[in-house]
């Protein structure tokens, strides 16, 4: 038996269907989360501790820590993210520390060295303490790439190198894979 229904019941029906309907929708924007740009700040900073640690897992000391200690010593631009610790591939930690360029602790307690801007005396005096002990140092500005250091970044925001100063390789008592010093030179290369 067909029952036609008054134009009230249907707009009444109508209600109870599009009313939750529309509560749903115009909650949506509540539930789903904004992603959060990364900025290039944040964006640098990552690939300078990728490439941190790969220069790391690539050198060996002359007695392996069971712990590495990374010092970072003076002001950096891209340590935020090193900062916050770390774990090589191998499954080793990286325990990440801030120093003062004077602070007699560098020769006994860092097995490595991420350097930031530091006058050249600071720098001088640094690394004629270091004379002798097996310490990787990586320089986050060092356009020359001066003795004692050996490894400098090249940060821009296509990407993260680095370039090798092979006689500080040689001088520092940490010997360094030879596909790191191989990758440095194709790096070099591209324009």
């Amino acid at each position: 038996m067909d029952v036609a229904a008054s134009s009230s019941e249907q707009r009444c029906r109508g209600w109870h269907f599009w009313l939750p309907l529309c509560l749903f929708l115009m909650s949506t924007p509540c539930f789903a989360q904004p992603e959060t740009p990364i900025s290039l700040a944040d964006q640098r900073a990552k690939a300078v501790t990728q490439v941190v640690l790969g220069i790391l897992s690539y050198a060996r000391w002359p007695v392996e820590p069971a712990e590495l200690h990374l010092c970072v010593v003076g002001p950096t631009e891209y340590t935020d993210d090193l900062l916050k610790g770390a774990t090589q591939s191998t499954g080793r930690p990286v325990q990440v520390r801030r120093l003062l360029a004077n602070n007699p602790a560098i020769v006994s307690d860092c097995n490595a060295l991420y350097l930031g801007k530091l006058t050249d005396d600071e720098r001088s005096t640094l690394f004629q303490r270091l004379n002798g002990q097996p310490v990787l140092s990586i320089s986050e500005r060092d356009d020359r790439c001066t003795v004692g250091t050996l490894f400098c970044l090249r940060v821009s925001d296509e990407q993260v190198s680095f370039e090798v100063n092979l006689d500080s390789v040689a001088r520092s008592g940490v010997r360094i894979h030879p596909s790191v010093l191989q990758l440095s030179r194709r790096r070099a290369a591209q324009p």
